[in-house]
């Protein structure tokens, strides 16, 4: 029996989140067959695990129109365009409906652990681009499995691998061992569990983020019922008129509504700000925790910390392929100087697509959050409209791909490096951005996805 061209294999799609299912669906509308791998056991796992925070976008903005095409014929409507969807309803009315009309072409606890052209490593050059891509994955059960694309489109977010704590960049000392008395996540205070222990104790939240604000805000209405819940807040800046974001003049107003209750809950005496604490140790009073900065300070005791300090790519599985990506950031190269945390603020990214998005191995584009490394910068429309180019790109119809066909909202008043009391510190990843909301990344952000995504 013949083997499949190149041409007729499926595209690998790597991520059920949104912009995951987005690009299956306009594979769909373009006449492609997509195989699309779900690390987890249904789609939008990881907007799952952010299931009780509610996105800064309105469901008239995280909703894909080619996605909507497909879920048409089943009676799916949209709910209604002006209300905010949390994760759980975003995941439950939408993401899983439209993995459900994908059928077959979803495959779950399928997780992906490398891609590379076939028989060629990412040294050889000979016959290279005419060589079809394996994508290794292994099951549920622990098989592994080689599968076969002419095409891969990474939309695994950055949800696994959260900052850490440390200033530099790196796990701070002691950090790993006091795990049991750290979260990476904004906690769900519904959970009786989760309540019971944040409850009447105090907590450090490190980071300055919308993620960070959530979990302020979280624990400032802990504190009203449960006497003695404190939170010290752990800023690597100092705060400025941009600390908590455009507020009323934000044209994200769900985002900015959530900086004004962050800044509520310092002004009620419910948190407490240490800023310009660029933390380097974590070590112990007892059953406490007590966070050592590089200057030598030392935060007082605290019970739990919440690190919301940003989100990283997982690159370890694309070891094998040719990658173009910033030294900074990890982004596309010539996405990286668009968003830029360092340089830009609100409007200043454009919609992009394939131009921005293509690597020096051909075939393989990063997308949704995983394209945007490690800024904290993003909105769902984005995704789509990423995933809409590449699609074009693979039909072969270039004049579609290379045309823009999103006008991205008005974003806010935010502000870059310069406008904060601190004259040394820029923006950062956990910043939280100001040119879109976090998504699951933060769909992420800051982390996409704990803070309000999208």
């Amino acid at each position: 029996m013949n083997e499949p061209t190149t041409d007729q294999l499926p595209v690998v799609v790597i991520g059920a989140g949104p912009v995951g299912l987005a690009a299956a669906a306009h594979l769909v509308e373009r006449g492609l067959e997509p195989l699309v791998l779900e690390a987890g056991p249904t789609a939008a796992t990881a907007v799952r695990n952010w299931s009780h925070v509610r996105l800064f976008s309105p469901w008239a903005e995280v909703t894909d129109p080619a996605a909507e095409k497909l879920l048409a014929p089943t009676g799916w409507t949209r709910p209604d365009g002006a209300t905010y969807p949390t994760g759980a309803d975003w995941a439950e009315h939408y993401l899983q409906p439209l993995a459900d009309v994908l059928e077959g072409k979803v495959r779950y606890s399928a997780t992906v652990t490398g891609v590379a052209r076939a028989g060629r490593d990412r040294i050889v050059d000979a016959d290279r681009d005419q060589q079809p891509f394996t994508v290794h994955i292994q099951t549920a059960d622990g098989g592994e499995e080689r599968l076969t694309a002419r095409a891969v489109i990474d939309a695994s977010g950055t949800w696994s691998i959260p900052g850490p704590m440390g200033a530099d960049g790196l796990p701070a000392l002691g950090e790993k061992a006091a795990a049991a008395q750290i979260s990476y996540r904004v906690p769900d205070l519904k959970d009786p569990a989760v309540r019971a222990r944040y409850a009447g104790r105090r907590t450090a939240v490190i980071g300055s983020g919308a993620s960070a604000f959530t979990a302020l805000a979280y624990l400032a209405d802990l504190a009203e019922d449960e006497p003695g819940t404190h939170t010290a807040w752990v800023l690597r800046r100092g705060i400025g008129a941009n600390t908590y974001g455009g507020g009323e003049a934000d044209q994200l107003p769900a985002r900015g509504a959530l900086g004004l209750r962050a800044k509520a809950a310092v002004e009620a005496g419910h948190a407490g700000a240490v800023t310009g604490f660029r933390t380097q140790a974590v070590e112990r009073d007892g059953d406490r925790l007590v966070l050592v900065a590089e200057d030598g300070r030392r935060l007082d005791p605290v019970d739990e910390a919440i690190v919301l300090t940003g989100f990283r790519p997982d690159l370890s599985f694309l070891s094998e392929v040719r990658l173009g990506l910033d030294e900074r950031l990890q982004a596309p190269t010539a996405l990286a100087p668009l968003i830029d945390p360092n340089v830009h603020s609100c409007g200043t990214v454009y919609p992009h697509g394939v131009n921005e998005l293509t690597h020096p191995e051909q075939g393989i584009h990063l997308v949704g959050m995983k394209s945007y490394g490690r800024a904290p910068t993003f909105l769902a429309m984005t995704g789509y409209e990423q995933v809409r180019s590449i699609a074009a790109a693979i039909a072969g119809d270039r004049e579609a791909a290379e045309r823009v066909e999103l006008t991205l909202p008005e974003t806010g008043v935010c502000g870059g490096a310069g406008l904060y009391d601190d004259p040394d510190a820029a923006r950062s990843s956990e910043d939280g951005g100001c040119c879109a909301a976090p998504a699951t990344l933060h769909i992420g952000t800051d982390a996409p996805r704990t803070s309000g995504g999208c």
